[in-house]
């Protein structure tokens, strides 16, 4: 394995995953959901504490402390699966596979800008994790499609690779795996979010073939022995969508399946990337309709050199990097400050004053703590969230405060969504 497990992510594993061992589930207390593990984090964070503090000397004492809002046994059950956990590692190593958890530094910071407490607190992977902060065009569509669009998929992933853009997809038959082939054969990179059996994926000869050589990645938010779930293979749709600059939709059955439910909570709901429907004469209803609901159509872009002046036209999402300087994503592209996007609304007389691009910054972190904090948070919380100075976030909290968004509550000083 790629590095070892952190104190944190051991603790979190014991807490939030089901550790699966061959291709068997263990039975016994049952595992924190997400809703459950954040408010488990949040817990402990009001505490001065962190997950790894449950596996310390004082774990004893403050699970007694947290015994009025958890079930103090169930957690104590989960804790001692010490054994099931080192065994699972051991097999994970063996495959090269790396998990990493939210309170690791390597965890993707697109994930914690663009979907706060919705990003998975776990996160396994074999392949180039560098990859992660890279951004790119997420080509995605249904299993069974015709085959034009799967050459056009295929022609698609080979144009990204010209461009330097990496393919981010689901991996999965069809659409999406004919877009990642088609930019790997071409000598790209890709990513691909495996909704089930990861452990299984990687080692496919063409796979394997590409992570040697640091090309492609395959991560997934599921234990890498998990089998095919519905819920998992829609879930992990939003990842997807997560570390794209923009997103291609290349055919959506309207209205059912995950192509169609991932693209509609993008446009609908979370609003984080720029969602493209591919409309030719023969345009399918579900991308028509997806165009209806606010996706735009997609270019006739067939060279590299047209995508890449496209993806600096549309200004992409900056790569949610630590800030450190690297080098740019594109030949002659400058990356963007942090924002998720959000299609531009109508300006409030607050924002009179501000360029489009304050404005449609100002209106992005608005929705984003909209969204974030129903719980009181502190101000460096916020920044943490946000990935942000304190001094950045004391900034715009005040606005937000006095434009009534946000309410502070005292003792210690916390922000909070208005009621109102």
């Amino acid at each position: 394995m790629n590095g070892s497990i952190s104190e944190n992510t051991k603790a979190i594993l014991l807490l939030a995953a089901p550790l699966i061992s061959g291709s068997k589930q263990q039975n016994g207390a049952r595992i924190l959901s997400n809703k459950e593990y954040n408010e488990l984090a949040r817990l402990l964070r009001e505490r001065n504490a962190q997950p790894a503090d449950l596996l310390s000397p004082s774990a004893p004492a403050l699970l007694a402390d947290l015994r009025l809002r958890f079930d103090t046994k169930r957690l104590e059950e989960l804790l001692a699966r010490g054994f099931l956990l080192s065994q699972v590692v051991e097999s994970w190593s063996s495959r090269a596979i790396r998990v990493v958890s939210r309170a690791d530094p390597d965890y993707p910071r697109r994930f914690k800008a663009k979907l706060g407490l919705e990003a998975p607190p776990l996160l396994y992977g074999s392949g180039t994790w560098s990859l992660l902060d890279e951004g790119g065009l997420a080509v995605v569509g249904s299993r069974h499609a015709d085959a034009a669009l799967i050459e056009f998929a295929q022609k698609t992933g080979g144009t990204c690779a010209a461009a330097g853009v990496a393919v981010i997809s689901g991996a999965a038959k069809g659409i999406d795996r004919s877009a990642m082939e088609g930019a790997l054969s071409s000598g790209g990179r890709a990513i691909g979010v495996v909704a089930d059996r990861l452990a299984q994926a990687i080692i496919s000869r063409d796979a394997r073939e590409a992570i040697r050589e640091n090309r492609l990645l395959l991560i997934s938010p599921f234990d890498p022995a998990a089998g095919f779930n519905v819920g998992n293979a829609m879930q992990r749709n939003k990842l997807i969508y997560g570390l794209a600059d923009a997103a291609l939709v290349v055919n959506a059955d309207y209205e059912k399946g995950g192509t169609w439910n991932g693209a509609i909570e993008q446009i609908k709901r979370l609003r984080n990337c720029l969602v493209f429907a591919f409309a030719d004469e023969s345009i399918s209803i579900g991308n028509r309709k997806l165009i209806e609901a606010g996706a735009r159509p997609w270019p006739n872009l067939t060279t590299a050199s047209d995508l890449i002046t496209f993806l600096k036209k549309i200004h992409p999402l900056e790569s949610v990097t630590t800030g450190q300087k690297r080098e740019e994503l594109l030949p002659g592209l400058r990356e963007e400050p942090f924002t998720k996007y959000i299609a531009p609304k109508p300006s409030s007389s607050d924002d009179a004053g501000a360029t489009p691009s304050a404005k449609e910054l100002l209106s992005a972190v608005r929705s984003i703590l909209v969204r974030e904090l129903t719980e009181p948070l502190t101000k460096e919380q916020v920044a943490q969230l946000l990935a942000i100075p304190p001094k950045q976030a004391s900034t715009w909290l005040k606005t937000f405060v006095e434009q009534g968004v946000l309410t502070v509550i005292k003792r210690p000083t916390r922000y909070v969504v208005s009621k109102n």
